[in-house]
C-alpha cells in the first residue's frame, strides 16, 4: 500500500475533523444538546487519531539501528492501535456518559431546553459537518480503490498491511453514521419537544464508536502480533525460488511483515547432493535475486540449504501441543 495515498487520506480527515470539531463545540455551547457534544468531542478524538497516525507514519522512517536492526517500522502499528484506544475511551466511553448524564437531567427536571434562537444551529452545523465528513470519506475510498484490487472493503480493511487507509476509512465511516443518528435524534428533539430523543442519539454513537474501536483494536492486533505475506506474494515467491536452477524444492518457507512495505522471508531450500560450496552460493544468490525481482517488499531474506529427502525433512519439526487449559 501507497504510505503517500494514506497520508494524502489522513490529511484530508485531520483538516476535515478540526473544523467540524470547533462548530461542533460552538453549536453545543449555544444549544445544550448532549449528542452535539459527544459528535464533538468524537470530531476531537478523530483528529488527535489523524495526528497519531501522521507521527507514526514519520518514526517509522528512521534508520535501524544496532539495538533495532530491522528498523522502525512497526511502530505505524503501535500509533494505530494506540488509535483505537483513544476511539474507545475519549469517543465512546466519553458519549455513554454524556448519555447518562444527559438523561440524569432529564429525569431530574433539571434540563433547561433549547432557547428558540439558536434551535437550528445544531441542523445546520451537522447538515455541514456531513457534507465535509463525506469529502474526507470519497477521500479514503478513492485512495483505497488504488490499492485494494479486487477485494471487498471488508477483506481490504481486515487484510491491509499498512494501517492508515483502513483506520482512516473506519473512522469516516463511523462519523458519517453518527453524524445522521445525530441530525436525527435532534431534529426528532426539535419536532417533539422530547429531549429523550437527544439522549438515544448520544448513546448510539457512544455504542457505535465502541464497536468500531474494538474492531480497529482486533485487526491492528493482528498486525502487531506479525502477519504473513499475502497469499499472492508468498505464490510469486516460491515460484521464483522453485525455478532457480540448482534448487531442487523449497523444504519451507516463513514470512513476516517487519513493517507494512517491508518483508523478512526465511526459507530452507533443498540442493543437489552433490553440489560444492561454490555451487551452493550461486544457488542461493541467484535464489535471492529471483525473491526481490519477484515481490520488492521482500527486503530481508535469509535462505538455508540443505540436501533434502523425501523421507526427513531436517529441521521441519511440528509445533509442539499446546499446554493442557485448566
Amino acid at each position: 500500500m501507497s504510505t503517500e495515498g494514506g497520508n494524502k487520506a489522513v490529511i484530508a480527515a485531520l483538516l476535515a475533523n478540526t473544523g467540524i470539531a470547533i462548530t461542533k463545540f460552538i453549536a453545543f455551547l449555544l444549544t445544550g444538546f448532549s449528542s452535539m457534544l459527544a459528535e464533538s468531542i468524537h470530531s476531537l478524538a478523530d483528529s488527535g487519531n489523524q495526528v497519531l497516525l501522521l507521527v507514526g507514519g514519520k518514526r517509522s522512517q528512521r534508520e535501524a539501528t544496532e539495538e533495532h536492526p530491522f528498523g522502525f517500522g512497526r511502530e505505524r502499528y503501535i500509533y494505530a492501535f494506540v488509535v483505537s484506544i483513544v476511539l474507545f475511551s475519549v469517543g465512546g466511553l466519553f458519549a455513554l456518559y454524556e448519555a447518562y448524564h444527559k438523561w440524569h437531567e432529564i429525569h431530574e427536571g433539571h434540563d433547561a431546553g433549547l432557547d428558540s434562537t439558536w434551535r437550528l444551529v445544531p441542523l445546520v452545523v451537522l447538515g455541514i459537518a456531513i457534507v465535509l465528513e463525506s469529502l474526507s470519506f470519497r477521500t479514503a475510498i478513492v485512495e483505497g480503490d488504488k490499492v485494494r484490487g479486487a477485494q471487498s472493503w471488508w477483506s481490504f480493511i481486515r487484510r491491509a498491511k499498512s494501517p492508515e487507509l483502513p483506520v482512516i476509512l473506519l473512522e469516516d465511516f463511523a462519523a458519517l453514521v453518527g453524524l445522521v443518528a445525530a441530525f436525527a435524534a435532534v431534529s426528532l428533539s426539535l419536532i417533539t419537544g422530547n429531549a429523550y430523543f437527544d439522549v438515544v442519539g448520544t448513546g448510539f454513537i457512544g455504542v457505535l464508536l465502541i464497536v468500531v474501536a474494538i474492531v480497529l483494536a482486533i485487526e491492528v492486533k493482528s498486525l502487531l502480533i506479525g502477519e504473513s505475506a499475502s497469499k499472492d506474494a508468498i505464490g510469486r515467491m516460491r515460484s521464483a525460488i522453485e525455478s532457480t536452477p540448482g534448487v531442487t524444492r523449497i523444504i519451507h518457507m516463513k514470512t513476516l511483515h517487519i513493517a507494512p512495505e517491508e518483508l523478512l522471508v526465511a526459507v530452507k531450500i533443498g540442493i543437489e547432493a552433490d553440489a560444492t560450496g561454490a555451487g551452493v552460493a550461486e544457488v542461493i544468490d541467484a535464489a535471492e535475486r529471483n525473491v526481490r525481482a519477484a515481490e520488492p517488499m521482500a527486503q530481508q531474506i535469509y535462505l538455508e540449504p540443505d540436501v533434502y529427502r523425501a523421507d526427513h525433512v531436517p529441521d521441519a519439526r511440528p509445533e509442539a501441543p499446546a499446554a493442557p487449559s485448566h
